[in-house]
Parts: structure tokens; C-alpha cells; sequence
């Protein structure tokens, strides 16, 4: 079970970082570990990079529950500006007040008060009493100026509100900034945080994660899955799948394997979860007696 929101303090050690993250299932390398460990430490933000599916996105989530937080995402795209990451007034719910007052012949009193204040991602962050875990989901997808805005954020955290006035976090949140490397990130982002980058796991941590996040699948069908990843993995392809899609293509072929396909058809039929693109597919399909152990 998770622990409640501000129930549970940080790891005082790797080791004690390590069997937290492992009680939520999640199966860090070393340096992954280490990463955190400083992080939290230091208080600076983690900055993840590897490659799609490699578990970047999963350590914010997992971390939140291991901490005992709660966890503010926000998930950036082309065209996000510090508006819609901070704050808006309530512009309808305003107008409405005022009418109402207007009807009543009462003063309409200040309608930039925090009752009509609709929080954004960074602004419930700041204003948490007991600290979150703040996940800046592919900030790679963002612009070149949001990225320079949230610099700023994490220097201080804090936010101006004209009307309000400045708001400082009472308990900095505890940051983990995650990109796939669509663009390259500012130098200046770069050095404000603790970086490290995810690789595609070694095929023991693999067989570790597979077990745990499908537990469904037989150790002998779980060794074979883990070997064809590997394989196909090694073919020139265009996207290699990641962690993600391994779990996803072990609970697929379970689920044929369980309507009484062999394992190794199974897991060609479900060749769909593992593989997202077709040049890719084909080229896996060509060497299915070689990775998968099937023949047409």
C-alpha cells in the first residue's frame, strides 16, 4: 500500500532509496539511484533523458508514492505558456459575481480575490503546505521560452500574482523534469539541475521488471521474452521499444497463450504491442525465426 501524502520522509540512504522504489515495483540501476539519492539531498531537480519507454515518466510517479507526496504533472506540448502552467482568473465566475452583486445593489467587492483563482500546475506547487513532487512531463516538447520561463520558477519557487502579490513555496516541491531529447534543452536548464540519463535496462533488471509488473507469465516464458526483446532490439530499426512495451507485449502474449497458442506464436501475434511502427514490424517479421524462434 502507498503511503498517505506527507506521511514518510526521504531515504537516508541508497539502499533504504532502493527497497522503497523495489516496494513499488520499480527496478533502478545504480546510477539511477544515485541520481535520486543526490537530488533529494541537494534539493535540486532531477533532469531524466533516455530513450521513449525507458521508465522516465514512471520515476516521478513512483517517487511520489515512495516520498509519500503528492504528484502535480505537468505535461508539456508546443505552444504551452506560463499561463496555462501558473494560474488564470475565473473570468466567467467574475462576471457572474459582479452581475449578482449589481442585482442586489451590493458593493461588488474585490473580484480578484483568491476565490476566483484557478490554479495551474506550478501555482498548486507552490501553494502546497506540505510539498509535492512536481513531474515536468517532456519539456523537450515545449518552447525554447517556456523552458526559459520554468527556469526562473525553480530558482526561487515562487509566483507573482499582480493583484495577489508573491507567492513563495512553504516547502520547495521536490522537482523531476523528464525529455526525450526531441530538441536540445538550454545549457542554462542543464546546470540548474542533477542530470542523468535512463538506458534500456541490462536483461537481468529487465527479467526483474517483467516478473514484477507481469506476474501473470511463467519464469521460462518470462527468460524467453526478455532474450527476443534483446534480439530484436539488436535489428536496425527505427524506434527500439522501450521497457513499457515489453510489459505491455508480456501481458499480450499471456493473454493469447492463455486462449492456448505456444509461446513463441504468442509472441509473434502480439508483435503489435512491441513494435509501433510498420518498416519495423516487417523487419522483425523477417527475422522472426531468428529472434522469436517461429517460422512462417
Amino acid at each position: 500500500m502507498s503511503p498517505e501524502p506527507g506521511t514518510v520522509g526521504v531515504p537516508d540512504s541508497v539502499t533504504e532509496l532502493e527497497h522503497r522504489l523495489e516496494g513499488e515495483r520499480y527496478f533502478a540501476d545504480a546510477g539511477l539511484l544515485t541520481a535520486i539519492r543526490l537530488a533529494l539531498a541537494l534539493g535540486r531537480p532531477l533532469l531524466l533523458e533516455g530513450e521513449p519507454g525507458v521508465g522516465k515518466t514512471e520515476v516521478g510517479n513512483v517517487l511520489a508514492r515512495v516520498l509519500g507526496r503528492e504528484l502535480i504533472r505537468l505535461q508539456c506540448y508546443e505552444g504551452l505558456d506560463p499561463t496555462q502552467a501558473l494560474y488564470e482568473w475565473n473570468y466567467p465566475k467574475q462576471l457572474l459575481s459582479m452581475r449578482a452583486a449589481e442585482a442586489r445593489g451590493a458593493d461588488i467587492g474585490d473580484i480578484y480575490d483568491e476565490r476566483f483563482l484557478l490554479e495551474r500546475p506550478l501555482l498548486r506547487a507552490v501553494r502546497s503546505p506540505a510539498g509535492v513532487l512536481l513531474l515536468v512531463d517532456e519539456i523537450d516538447r515545449s518552447d525554447s521560452e517556456f523552458e526559459a520561463f520554468l527556469l526562473e520558477f525553480l530558482s526561487e519557487y515562487q509566483i507573482t500574482i499582480p493583484e495577489l502579490g508573491t507567492l513563495r513555496a512553504a516547502q520547495p516541491p521536490v522537482v523531476v523534469i523528464t525529455s526525450n531529447r526531441t530538441r536540445e534543452l538550454h545549457d542554462a536548464l542543464r546546470r540548474r539541475c542533477l542530470y542523468h540519463w535512463i538506458p534500456l535496462p541490462e536483461p537481468a533488471r529487465e527479467l526483474a521488471i517483467i516478473r514484477a509488473r507481469a506476474p501473470g507469465v511463467e519464469e521460462a516464458a518470462a527468460g524467453a521474452l526478455v532474450d527476443a526483446v534483446n534480439a530484436i532490439r539488436s535489428l536496425p530499426l527505427l524506434k527500439r521499444p522501450g521497457i513499457a512495451e515489453a510489459i505491455d507485449w508480456a501481458h499480450g502474449a499471456t493473454v493469447l497463450a492463455t486462449d492456448g497458442d505456444p509461446w513463441p506464436v504468442a509472441l509473434r501475434r502480439a508483435l503489435g504491442l512491441l513494435v509501433k511502427d510498420e518498416d519495423d514490424l516487417a523487419l522483425v517479421e523477417r527475422h522472426a525465426e531468428e529472434v522469436l524462434g517461429v517460422r512462417d
